[in-house]
């Protein structure tokens, strides 16, 4: 199923344009599994990396209606999910660490909040080397997979919806060799950490 933007976006605010692709789908879920290449998931997001990028994301759309700050507190609110007993599961491209979109303080609190983000009993959380050995295995678009049934991927103008058994073993299939390539724990929180640091030296060349 696609949903376009195109139709409603202009008219709407964000809140009402997401709920068109996602609707209640956090609160019927068993499991997630989220792979992601530029940006951390909005459930492992800061108010302030999120505010930011829902800016940008109006400005994208044409969004006549200005609803940031709803659309904001909609989504932190719904960060408590992940201390449920549903499963998530996080995979996140190096590269996407070091993306300087924002004020050095919106990322540099945006990765310590990642430091943290595989402690939950509910999540886990692994980063994609930049020196992993890639053979075979290209970046993909970054997508989710909810209950092993359906995929989502938001691009730009709209939102995909797959449920094809096919389509979605593709898909599983993607996140098992990317899922390969990734660490966890300390190796993860080692690269997030030299993040940081390469965030503080820019900032102190800057």
């Amino acid at each position: 199923m696609w949903i376009s933007y195109r139709e409603e976006a202009h008219k709407v605010g964000l809140n009402p344009t997401q709920k068109l692709g996602s609707g209640d789908i956090f609160e019927r879920l068993s499991t997630y599994r989220s792979y992601q290449t530029k940006l951390p998931h909005g459930l492992l997001q800061t108010k302030a990396f999120m505010t930011n990028v829902l800016r940008g994301v109006r400005e994208e759309r044409r969004l006549d209606v200005d609803d940031v700050a709803e659309a904001v507190a909609e989504r932190m609110a719904r960060q408590r999910i992940l201390r449920t007993r549903k499963r998530f599961a996080f995979l996140l491209e190096e590269a996407a660490l070091r993306y300087r979109m924002f004020e050095v303080e919106v990322h540099r609190e945006q990765l310590l909040k990642l430091l943290d983000a595989g402690r939950l009993p509910s999540v886990s959380f692994g980063v994609i080397p930049q020196s992993a050995d890639r053979a075979g295995y290209r970046v993909r678009e970054s997508f989710e997979i909810i209950d092993n049934d359906t995929v989502t991927i938001e691009l730009l103008s709209g939102y995909l919806r797959l449920d094809h058994p096919a389509e979605v073993a593709m898909y599983h299939q993607a996140w098992k060799r990317l899922s390969a390539l990734a660490v966890h724990g300390d190796p993860a929180r080692a690269l997030i950490t030299a993040a940081l640091e390469n965030l503080s030296e820019g900032s102190a060349e800057s």
